[in-house]
């Protein structure tokens, strides 16, 4: 019953986004709808002395103006609650919404915010993270304690979570005590923006006392809990539609604009829809957090890692969302691809008057990771042993437990990544140094582990009367195909169709059970499995009318070409539209739904206080290698070569996985060589697409994928996630082949041009390593 599954088939959304009919969130509207703008804090820190909107209520064809006074809730927020939807008395960071406008369009809704009058007494910003811990620094919010947490977790002042590991003290320090080597450096990494096409958007409005949302979201149902949270309704007071996604990359997993486009609709009573221009895109996405990374590393003569001791800082800005969970992440990715020996973590999640910082493809892994694999690298060379040895002596094996007590079964591909890798690019050929006049060459590699998202979800299939399959489920399709590739695929080869006969339904709260939306690669793993427990309900319910029919035993009957047919004799067959025409006479219409939720795995709940992100589900293994050429003159870098080993447990579609494997390598590259946003004075230096430079399609290099297929017994025919890990490692593997390529360490992403040349002495050559 695999039919379409492993092949490449195309997207059943293909057509219509091609032919420019796919309608995307930005794009919906209704009849009477109404256009709202934000009017946003100039300043990143201060005291709201006046306002007055009369001025804007008065404007040409204004029908509303909302402030603080407005909205019946002080504050909401996932762990803790800490963010208003309008400032209140205080602005936090530039940008925070301090009132909103509905006009009849957008243009008299963006003239009327000038005729706010607003009063800002600045206070004292808090614009760094190190200097937010700095004794006597202002608190961006003096009132913390008084906030209501979903979670019991270490807060203090502006820090605004707390992760600290429990190793025994004596053998910490008895290792660093006895170390032949310790190596120490600190790593630094900026913010990034996730620079998806479509903006943010919302339309909502007020219909028999709830709530309608449109949106494009890659999580439907926080959308819908995160309004009734800021408005203060049930969750089914509000309806949640979803649209396409002009991409996402993490920032639309949370509500934006969709808590005010509600708040309006329902006040002036007519749909209102509200969307971002690109500055404000940017100055409130939710963009990946800026940190800082300290490390020290102790090691035996004969290469192996003693222990470690970590000191992590991370920028949560002026609210928290969801970022409290980001600070468990260190337990995890500095003890679960290396043995570290007893290791001691403290990371501290830091408030700052700041944007919030939120999800982004591979959330905090990717500096997390680079700070790690720079560290391998600096500790092979500090020893005199090859860095690609180095790392394979102290990988951690079949069997072996993480630091947070997570016991890795198959940790032992790890290995296998690196003999992939080997098989396709040899160490000891690409370490050769051979390079053109000017140029200089470096090769690097990085290996990781990455989670799967155990997000519970949901589908219900049902057999139209035409013989395609209807497939309702609120996970969404944010670009990658998890959809309308893998998950249809999946329906497609239990149910006998064409992956283009299964007719999928845009995500919608009302019709559709719960999904823990598109994140952390869980859709092909979580959705198809619960995929495969409804087929195999409908499946049943098929055969059962179709034996009938044909007067056949069931185990004689297979599903194939949309028709159910006798095994062996396959002109003795009935089409799946009789069989469903036959079912509404017989037996009522064919539907099923199925439900999973990944397991936990099993961890040690000491190991750590704060750790509310305990254990990593369903683990995939990566090992990538970068051959770059730096230009000696002008500090330029091409990556002329990159390879991948992924294990993918089974390729759904082999063709959208290489195709997920490209995309990430090419953000990954922009991370490290190109992106950042800068900050000065609290407030972010780029503001729009010209300022904040992206990769171009001249700067990407082919990947070289191996797809490693060591089929997870909870996946469905074994598939584990696949799209968001493979941009954690990139940042370390070009990395480190830059530095290998000069002969110095750069430990701070983005590696630029200026960064390289401060390494090269005025004549061209390179300084002693």
């Amino acid at each position: 019953m695999t039919g379409p599954v492993g092949t490449s088939a195309p997207r059943t959304d293909a057509n219509a986004k091609v032919r420019g009919r796919a309608l995307y969130g930005v794009d919906y509207a209704e009849t009477g709808t109404l256009h709202a703008k934000l009017f946003r804090s100039p300043i990143p820190s201060g005291a709201i002395k006046k306002l007055d909107v009369a001025g804007a209520r008065a404007s040409p064809g204004v029908r509303g103006v909302f402030t603080a006074v407005d909205v019946a809730v002080a504050r909401a927020g996932a762990a803790v609650r800490d963010q208003p939807l309008f400032a209140r008395d205080v602005v936090r960071y530039e940008g925070e919404p301090i009132a909103g406008v509905v006009a009849e369009d957008e243009a008299l809704a963006r003239d009327a915010l000038t005729a706010i009058a607003v009063e800002l007494e600045a206070t004292p910003a808090v614009g760094d993270i190190e200097a937010a811990v700095a004794p006597g620094a202002p608190l961006v919010h003096p009132d913390w304690r008084g906030y209501d947490v979903a979670f019991d977790y270490p807060r203090n002042g502006n820090v605004a979570a707390e992760l600290n590991s429990d190793p025994d003290p004596e053998a910490l320090a008895n290792a660093f005590k006895q170390a032949d080597l310790i190596v120490e450096a600190e790593y630094r990494a900026p913010r990034q923006y996730q620079a998806y096409i479509e903006p943010k958007s919302a339309l909502a409005s007020w219909e028999s006392g709830r709530y309608i949302v449109h949106t494009a979201s890659q999580f439907p149902f926080n959308v819908r809990d995160q309004v009734a949270s800021f408005l203060g309704v049930r969750v089914s007071d509000v309806r949640v539609i979803g649209h396409h996604i002009g991409g996402g990359f993490g920032a639309k997993l949370d509500a934006g604009l969709e808590p005010y486009a509600a708040l309006f609709a329902r006040a002036v009573g007519a749909p209102v829809k509200i969307v971002n221009d690109r500055t404000e895109d940017l100055l409130t996405c939710g963009c990946r957090e800026n940190a800082v990374v300290r490390m020290r590393t102790a090691l035996s003569s004969d290469g192996r890692i003693l222990a470690r001791d970590v000191d992590c800082l991370m920028d949560n800005g002026a609210y928290s969302g969801e970022m409290p969970f980001m600070a468990s992440l260190p337990m995890h990715v500095f003890g679960q691809v290396y043995r570290s020996g007893p290791t001691r973590i403290r990371c501290r999640l830091i408030y700052t008057n700041t944007a919030p910082t939120g999800a982004f493809r591979g959330v905090s892994g990717t500096y997390l990771y680079f700070a790690l694999e720079r560290n391998m690298d600096e500790c092979a060379l500090r020893l005199g042993i090859d860095r690609r040895q180095f790392r394979i002596k102290n990988l951690i094996g079949d069997g072996e437990a993480t630091l947070v007590g997570q016991v890795l079964s198959d940790a032992g591909l790890l290995r296998e990544g690196f003999d992939e890798i080997e098989r396709m690019a040899p160490w000891s050929e690409v370490s050769r140094k051979d390079a053109s006049p000017g140029k200089l060459v470096g090769v690097g590699i990085a290996a990781t582990t990455w989670l799967t998202n155990p997000g519970a979800g949901s589908v219900t299939l049902k057999l139209n009367e035409d013989g395609t399959v209807g497939l309702v489920t609120a996970a969404t399709d944010n670009g990658s195909g998890a959809v309308t590739m893998g998950v249809a695929q999946i329906a497609a080869a239990e149910l006998g169709v064409k992956p283009n006969d299964v007719v999928i339904q845009m995500p919608d709260t009302d019709s559709a059970a719960y999904d823990a939306g598109s994140q952390g690669s869980r859709t092909t793993h979580v959705v198809g499995r619960a995929t495969l427990a409804a087929a195999a309900e409908v499946r049943q319910k098929i055969l059962a009318i179709a034996g009938d029919l044909l007067e056949a035993a069931e185990a004689d009957l297979e599903l194939a070409d949309g028709a159910v047919r006798v095994k062996g004799a396959p002109s003795r067959s009935v089409t799946l539209s009789q069989v469903a025409t036959e079912a509404l006479r017989s037996g009522g219409p064919i539907a099923a739904a199925g439900s999973y939720a990944t397991p936990l795995p099993a961890f040690n709940p000491s190991c750590a206080t704060g750790l509310l992100f305990p254990t990593f589900p369903t683990p995939t293994y990566h090992v990538h290698l970068a051959v770059v050429e730096v230009d000696a003159a002008t500090g330029q870098v091409k990556v002329v070569r990159y390879v991948v080993a992924q294990e993918v447990g089974k390729a759904i579609n082999p063709d959208a996985v290489r195709g997920q494997i490209q995309g990430a390598v090419a953000q990954g590259l922009g991370y490290l060589l190109y992106e950042g946003l800068d900050i000065e004075n609290s407030r972010y230096k780029q503001r729009t697409l010209e300022t904040y430079r992206l990769p171009l399609a001249v700067d990407i290099p082919n990947v070289e994928s191996v797809l490693m297929e060591h089929g997870d017994s909870a996946g469905p025919y074994g598939a584990r996630g696949v799209a968001e890990p493979p941009i954690v490692p990139v940042a370390a593997a070009v990395g480190n082949a830059i530095c290998d390529a000069i002969g110095k360490s750069i430990n701070r992403i983005p590696i630029r041009p200026d960064d390289i040349l401060e390494a090269i002495d005025v004549d061209g050559r390179l300084e002693p390593a």
